[in-house]
């Protein structure tokens, strides 16, 4: 079997939320543990940070990897989903797992599975598969993103060293819950006896249900924005964001640079830095070099893309993987402060979102471009199309992403902005 025909394996013999949704969602650690058990439990080999949320989680883990990876701890990441390549999912040091391992991998378990005879969703196994990797690859540390919820997430096996949960925001209600104080719970479910906890966010719905948990686990915890304030960015010379990072004292981090551009960054950028202040508490060799060093070459380092990323000009293109109604606040809200002629706006979704919530918050003066993903859970872009309308949504359907954004590009004058989004698998096939 070769790397193609493992992936073909992966993607249409095992349950695949991207594709099927809820029906791929396994609500136990069974499989996960039975796994971990035939190969060993590869993940008690290697330290870890595990990170959780509804908004920002990716962004945070690819911050901590790139940090840990300039104070030279060999660093594990594991994120989800990919954009282009399934091995996005899986990096060390930045370099993405190799075919021969992905292929070996699943040859050995189907080699065990003959008689282990299990049914894992293609989430279990290919987190098994990343602890396996890390573990043969020896790694000090690795960052492990949630890839849904948190309590019964098939990462949610490991005890790390410090847990961080970014923000909460009403996303996948059908599995976690329809408020905010349901989907809390779940995440909360990753905080682990006595180990420290950093939230992003304080919110009056969840803040007490972090808190209850922390303090029935004996696990310390802060509050990123009750510790740290980034205040407003600017672009330097050579386009990132500069933050000037405060605690109660006063300035901590003048001019910290970074090379992400969205300014929801304000927000993840004091999680992460309250997160790495603990790990340097803790007894963590990170200096303040290796947080500047790291910061500002996030996307070199762990090849981090699809967040607030131009990917054209004249027209100037944005894409950003925002798709939930949290995300496209943030999204919308930076729009608003970008100076542009006219707005074309080319947005997909899949099925099982809060879609109204969405359009709700999309500006009514853009020319749209519906159009929806290669995946079975795309909504059709004539649904969409229609939705939107009763929101004053006002444009055209296309039935793929590559024929909208070069319809985009056709009728956009240099000096308007096309912007893609609605859907991690929109940005995905609109990436170079």
């Amino acid at each position: 079997m070769d790397y193609e025909k493992v992936l073909e394996y992966l993607q249409e013999n095992l349950p695949f939320y991207q594709r099927k949704g809820p029906a791929a969602y396994k609500g136990n650690l069974d499989n996960t543990l039975t796994l971990d058990s035939l190969l060993g439990h590869p993940h008690k080999n290697f330290r870890t940070i595990h990170v959780a949320g509804t908004n920002g989680k990716g962004s945070v883990s690819h911050m901590m990897a790139a940090i840990l990876q300039k104070a030279g701890f060999k660093t594990g990441l594991y994120t989800s989903p990919h954009l282009k390549d399934f091995r996005e999912r899986i990096r060390v040091n930045g370099e993405k797992v190799p075919e021969s391992f992905v292929t070996d991998f699943v040859r050995r378990f189907l080699e065990m599975n003959k008689t282990a005879l299990l049914e894992p969703s293609f989430f279990e196994l290919t987190v098994l598969m990343a602890f396996d990797y890390f573990a043969k690859e020896k790694v000090d540390i690795a960052v492990i993103e949630v890839g849904l919820g948190g309590r019964l997430d098939s990462t949610n096996i490991i005890q790390p060293e410090l847990t961080v949960i970014t923000n909460i925001s009403l996303d996948h209600t059908a599995l976690l819950g329809d408020t905010l104080g349901k989907i809390a719970l779940e995440k909360a479910g990753i905080i682990k006896p006595s180990v420290p906890v950093i939230i992003g966010e304080t919110h009056p719905q969840t803040s007490m249900i972090f808190e209850g948990k922390a303090s029935e686990n004996h696990a310390p915890i802060l509050f990123a924005d009750q510790e740290l304030s980034a205040g407003y960015s600017m672009l330097s010379t050579d386009q990132k964001q500069l933050f000037n990072l405060k605690n109660k004292e006063g300035t901590l981090f003048e001019n910290l640079k970074l090379d992400l551009l969205g300014k929801y960054q304000s927000k993840n950028i004091c999680t992460l830095l309250c997160a790495v202040m603990e790990l340097q508490k803790m007894g963590w060799k990170i200096s303040e070099k290796d947080i500047r060093g790291g910061l500002e070459n996030v996307t070199g380092l762990t090849g981090f893309s699809g967040r607030w990323q131009t990917i054209g000009a004249n027209p100037r293109i944005i894409c950003d993987t925002a798709h939930n109604e949290g995300g496209i606040r943030e999204v919308v809200a930076q729009l608003n402060e970008i100076p542009y002629k006219k707005l074309h706006f080319i947005i997909g979704m899949v099925n099982d979102k809060d879609i109204s919530g969405v359009l709700a918050l999309l500006p009514k003066d853009a020319i749209y471009y519906f159009t929806k993903a290669s995946i079975p859970r795309a909504l059709a872009e004539h649904q969409l199309m229609q939705m939107a309308t009763y929101f004053g949504l006002n444009g055209a359907a296309y039935e793929n992403v590559p024929s909208a954004l070069n319809e985009a590009k056709m009728y956009a004058d240099r000096d308007d902005l096309i912007f893609v989004g609605g859907s991690t698998f929109v940005v995905a096939e609109a990436l170079p």
